[in-house]
C-alpha cells in the first residue's frame, strides 16, 4: 500500500505527463509481459510519447483535475496510459502494433474521448503521407486516363 507522500508524488508525475502531453490512450497492459512493455516504451519514445501506469483512483484524481470526464475505474482491467506529445494518431498505431487491448482515447485540443474500437481503428491507418499520395493518386486518375485516351485517338488519327 501507498503512503500518502507517494501517492502525492503518483499525482503529481501524472499531472506533470498530462500537462506535456495533447492526447492520451488508455490501455490494458494484463498479460503482457515485462520485455513487451520494454519495447512498447522504446516504440513510443520515438513518436514523443511515455507509457505509464498510475492507479485508476489516482488516475481520476488527475484526470478531474484537468476537468475531463473519464473515469478510469470504469474499464474492468488493468489501466496503462499513454501520454503523447503528438495527435492521436501518432500513439494509436504503436499502442495497436503492441497488441495491446485499446481501451480509450482522450484528445486534450478538442477535449474528445474516443472509446476503444475508434482509437484502434484510427492506429490501423496507413501513415499520413501514404493516405496524401493515395489522395493524388486518385485526383489524377481520371486525368491520366483521359490523356490516354486522347493519346490512343492519336495513334488511330496518324495512321
Amino acid at each position: 500500500m501507498l503512503s500518502k507522500s507517494q501517492k502525492e508524488k503518483h499525482i503529481e508525475i501524472g499531472q506533470d505527463l498530462f500537462n506535456k502531453s495533447e492526447s492520451l490512450i488508455f490501455v490494458d497492459f494484463s498479460g503482457k509481459t515485462v520485455e513487451d512493455l520494454k519495447a512498447l516504451r522504446r516504440t513510443l519514445k520515438s513518436v514523443e510519447a511515455t507509457f505509464k501506469v498510475i492507479k485508476k483512483r489516482l488516475l481520476r484524481i488527475v484526470l478531474e483535475r484537468n476537468g475531463t470526464a473519464i473515469d478510469p475505474k470504469k474499464f474492468d482491467s488493468q489501466v496503462g496510459t499513454i501520454f503523447g506529445a503528438g495527435d492521436i494518431s501518432t500513439i494509436a498505431a504503436p499502442a495497436v502494433k503492441s497488441g495491446l487491448t485499446i481501451l480509450g482515447g482522450y484528445a486534450k485540443d478538442g477535449q474528445t474521448v474516443w472509446d476503444g474500437a475508434t482509437v484502434k481503428s484510427i492506429g490501423q491507418l496507413p501513415p499520413r503521407e501514404i493516405l496524401l499520395g493515395q489522395l493524388v493518386g486518385m485526383l489524377t486518375s481520371p486525368l491520366r486516363m483521359f490523356m490516354f485516351v486522347l493519346n490512343e485517338k492519336g495513334k488511330k488519327v496518324a495512321n
